[in-house]
């Protein structure tokens, strides 16, 4: 492939199964356009986390909010998010990946001019901060962008480092941002921390400005209108889209759920073991990002370590692990009684210690699941009656498209733990019954990927790897 040709922002013909054309220059454009896309997937995550972020420095003295209205937020932007994924993967199928990059970027910049604004006067009421919290959605729709664009640009022998790359450090954003809220409010004070969101506008400027002069738009990978409407036709009749989006609830939902809630569920921990209000949110703030931290490295490792073993053993693995994580969690949480006096250091550094594990078990199954996307639509494509060009570019096109389904369907899992998590706090005071509920979904996603992706014979799929997906 002419190097030259990856300077242009506009490629007429993109074939990454191709070894020569790949190791003469496609890699290098290829790694150039993920880098780029991570850039603006990792700072919509900070900003679809930036409510849940801000929620600790807002006390309800100066504005009004409950714990409950705080959960609010952070369950507006997650259920926009999931809305806005699906449209996204089909918008980048239609507009192209670079385009959608820079509409990513510079879209972030009203939500996040409104969080300033709103920070900066308190005594307002709930309305306004859930229309900004909503316009935050747009940060977790970018994710489905990024990761069609890397679902496009990479080889399937590098798909899963591909896309863990693109989710893991896009997941980051959440404890990023995490950090920057206390590096800004140690250093300008805890009453003004709208400086965060000045910070990420410029970094959300840089990032449209660098998306527009080193992606590219690959005129194979857009869709014309006619033949969309046959993909998604396909997509949805596809029994495979719906059991991966529900694999995706129970692994992404959980680390998204959590991580917007973290800091939340630390705060009343914290709170239940005798420390101030103050106290605990301060404290909540120091820990909150250390568990999505560890979920999004374990994301990248995840699609590594699908790539090498399959994502079907991998997700067996991870749900196994969360419900195991979940009952210690149960069992940790039910030996002291939160209600009868402060609760023990070490009951709580037991609890925090499962949910870290939940984030770790999250993120890997983030990774798996991802692989197994491009995995099973491949070996789909098996059996149609084209010849192997059309069939990799059917795969393609097919897997992008049930990548933001997917993501979509999965992030309403976010949704549901925090709803969960609300309605038990609210009910009994503590959040821990919701996790018999959580357990449960895990051992039955366990029990779903072994019949779907790992038994023999496996029915309609056969894997590439012989024992499961991916």
């Amino acid at each position: 492939m002419d190097k030259r040709v990856g300077r242009l922002r506009h490629l007429s013909h993109w074939d990454a199964e191709d070894v020569v054309a790949w190791e003469s220059g496609g890699k290098t454009i290829a790694r150039r356009n993920l880098f780029w896309s991570v850039v603006i997937v990792h700072l919509g995550y900070s900003i679809w986390a930036l409510w849940p972020v801000m929620a600790l420095f807002m006390p309800k003295d100066v504005y009004g909010f409950s714990a409950g209205d705080k959960l609010l937020l952070g369950m507006t932007a997650t259920l926009v998010g999931a809305c806005l994924r699906p449209a996204y993967a089909i918008a980048t199928a239609i507009f192209g990946g670079r385009t959608l990059a820079i509409f990513s970027a510079l879209m972030l910049l009203i939500p996040t001019v409104g969080a300033m604004v709103l920070l900066a006067h308190p005594g307002l009421p709930l309305w306004p901060y859930l229309v900004c919290a909503a316009l935050t959605g747009m940060g977790g729709g970018n994710f489905a962008a990024s990761a069609s664009n890397a679902n496009s640009f990479y080889p399937h022998r590098l798909k899963g480092v591909a896309l863990g790359i693109a989710g893991g450090i896009g997941n980051l954003g959440v404890p990023a941002i995490q950090i920057v809220g206390l590096i800004v409010i140690a250093t300008a004070g805890d009453g003004r921390p709208y400086w965060v969101c000045g910070l990420y506008l410029v970094l959300l400027i840089t990032a449209g400005v660098g998306a527009a002069v080193f992606m590219n738009n690959v005129a194979q990978h857009r869709v014309e209108l006619g033949r969309l409407r046959s993909v998604l036709a396909a997509v949805a009749a596809t029994r495979d889209t719906w059991v991966l989006a529900l694999l995706y609830v129970g692994s992404y939902g959980s680390f998204i759920g959590f991580a917007f809630a973290f800091a939340q569920i630390l705060q009343t921990s914290f709170i239940a073991g005798g420390q101030s209000v103050s106290q605990a949110a301060l404290h909540a703030a120091e820990l909150a990002f250390i568990g999505p931290l560890l979920g999004a490295l374990a994301r990248v490792y995840g699609g590594r370590l699908a790539d090498r073993i399959g994502g079907g053993r991998v997700t067996l693995m991870v749900f196994v692990g969360m419900a195991l994580a979940a009952g210690l969690l149960i069992g940790v949480a039910s030996a002291e009684d939160p209600h009868a006096g402060p609760v023990s250091d070490s009951t709580m550094a037991g609890y925090v210690a499962c949910l870290i594990a939940l984030f770790v078990f999250s993120g890997l199954g983030n990774g798996s699941v991802y692989k197994m996307i491009p995995s099973v639509f491949q070996t789909a494509g098996r059996g149609l009656d084209m010849d192997e060009t059309e069939r990799a570019q059917w795969a393609r096109l097919i897997s992008g498209i049930v990548i933001g389904v997917v993501a979509g369907v999965g992030t309403l899992g976010g949704v549901g733990i925090n709803l969960a998590l609300r309605q038990s706090f609210v009910g009994t005071g503590t959040m821990t019954p919701a996790f018999w509920i959580f357990m449960s979904c895990y051992v039955a996603a366990a029990a779903l990927t072994w019949i779907r992706y790992i038994r023999r014979p496996l029915g309609a799929l056969a894997d590439g790897n012989a024992a499961g997906a991916g």
